[in-house]
């Protein structure tokens, strides 16, 4: 259906484009310098937790049941850490382990399992000729960027409101022994907030993969970040392979305490089939003798366990809560009546994904950019940075202060205006 702009006559048209370009021209001369790049924590949020870098002095008692923080061993993490992290994620801690502060780390190091020394006895993937990786899109392009540096092969996959096309998944998995993984942010994905349907995930776990050596990467990043009421439910993935039998060896799930506690200082942890967990910490063993522990131990002197986590919670919630509430507001007020973007409303997470008309992202990004503010690249949700349609734009409203962000998007709404008219325009070339 055309938009706003493309049902102007050619002088209304040319008076709307010089009214936008004065606009435009008006915010560039404020010399703005604002970052909406990646969906980093704001500092208001990391101050939640500095209570924690309290708790633990040279005085302190470094054990955990029997474990000493201070030294090696533990392998799979502390004995509470790995209780935490299995209680936040509803599996059995025996199957968790807890190492290092990010999660993304990890994801890495089995994909480089796999690529390197193979999965439940296959051939490693470097010696099976081309591999494949599905890649729900728009998703998160760290994730895209793991398997691309091994040069496996991203593949794009449709998100719908519940989830990704499980019929396309089903197509590629079920019918193609190159394909060896799936990318999943299954709660509040980035960038769209979507969260799975339970049909979505009994879809997953219903999976009869054509590679015995294909593995979910369930990347439960966003688990506990809820800001508004009730929020989503997820369904447990290994509750659904439970219902298909428990025996698949299917799913890799990531999550960490990174946007829960201090970024790059908190504990990371990945859980999977029994079998799974044993070829892994096999794998780790490898690499590392033990992960670090102290700062495990202060997260759980400071957190407890999944009920102190929720409370914790409800704190940033109050921080973030009114970032995306601005956000609706803004996009609402500059640009509902226009028809020319649609953006998503998530109930938790870090970011809104907005999609303006076709041939626009990049034109926007840029130049938002001119007039001061910096945004996630045009594309970067999208395997090796290629949005087909161009049109989709990752929206991070937190780490800027309200004020701030309030001024940003004012910048991105005349943006989006400016360019939608620019292509309205020159249609009629």
């Amino acid at each position: 259906m055309p938009n706003v702009y493309q049902n102007m006559t050619d002088a209304a048209l040319d008076a709307a484009l010089a009214e936008l370009e004065r606009q435009a021209d008006d915010l560039k001369a404020l010399n703005l310098k604002l970052d909406m790049a990646r969906g980093k924590p704001s500092p208001e949020q990391t101050a939640l937790s500095k209570p924690m870098l309290d708790l633990l002095t040279s005085d302190s008692d470094l054990s955990d049941q029997g474990v000493d923080a201070d030294n090696y061993g533990a392998p799979d993490g502390l004995p509470s850490a790995r209780a935490l992290a299995a209680e936040l994620l509803g599996v059995d801690a025996a199957n968790v382990s807890v190492m290092g502060s990010s999660s993304l780390n990890i994801m890495y190091d089995c994909v480089e399992h796999g690529y390197v020394h193979g999965i439940a006895g296959e051939k490693p993937w470097c010696q099976q000729g081309e591999v494949k990786f599905l890649c729900p899109a728009p998703g998160y392009d760290r994730h895209f960027t793991v398997t691309e540096s091994f040069g496996i092969k991203n593949i794009p996959v449709p998100m719908r409101e519940d989830g990704p096309d499980m019929d396309v998944v089903r197509e590629y998995v079920e019918k193609d022994a190159t394909v060896k993984g799936i990318w999943c942010v299954p709660k509040y994905a980035n960038p769209t907030g979507v969260t799975y349907s339970d049909e979505v995930v009994r879809a997953f776990a219903a999976l009869s993969p054509a590679a015995p050596d294909f593995r979910i990467f369930w990347d439960n990043a966003y688990a506990v970040h809820t800001f508004e009421g009730e929020g989503d439910k997820l369904m447990n993935i290994f509750d659904a392979l439970a219902e298909q039998g428990g025996d698949k060896n299917l799913v890799y799930e990531f999550a960490s305490t990174a946007k829960v506690t201090f970024p790059s200082s908190g504990m990371a942890w990945v859980t999977a089939s029994p079998a799974d967990m044993a070829e892994l910490r096999r794998a780790f063993a490898s690499m590392r003798v033990s992960p670090e522990k102290i700062s495990q131990l202060a997260h759980v002197r400071f957190l407890k366990d999944a009920a102190g986590v929720a409370e914790h919670m409800k704190k940033h919630a109050e921080l973030v809560a009114p970032r995306f509430a601005l956000v609706e507001q803004k996009l609402a007020d500059g640009l509902a009546d226009l028809d020319v973007a649609t953006w998503t409303h998530p109930k938790g997470g870090y970011f809104v994904s907005f999609e303006g008309p076709e041939g626009s992202a990049k034109a926007v990004v840029s130049l938002a950019k001119e007039l001061g503010v910096t945004l996630t690249p045009a594309g970067a949700p999208w395997p090796y940075g290629a949005d087909p349609r161009d049109t989709n734009i990752r929206i991070a409203p937190t780490y800027p202060t309200l004020e701030e962000l309030g001024q940003a998007l004012d910048v991105f709404v005349v943006a989006v205006k400016l360019v939608s008219a620019r292509l309205a325009k020159a249609e009629r070339a």
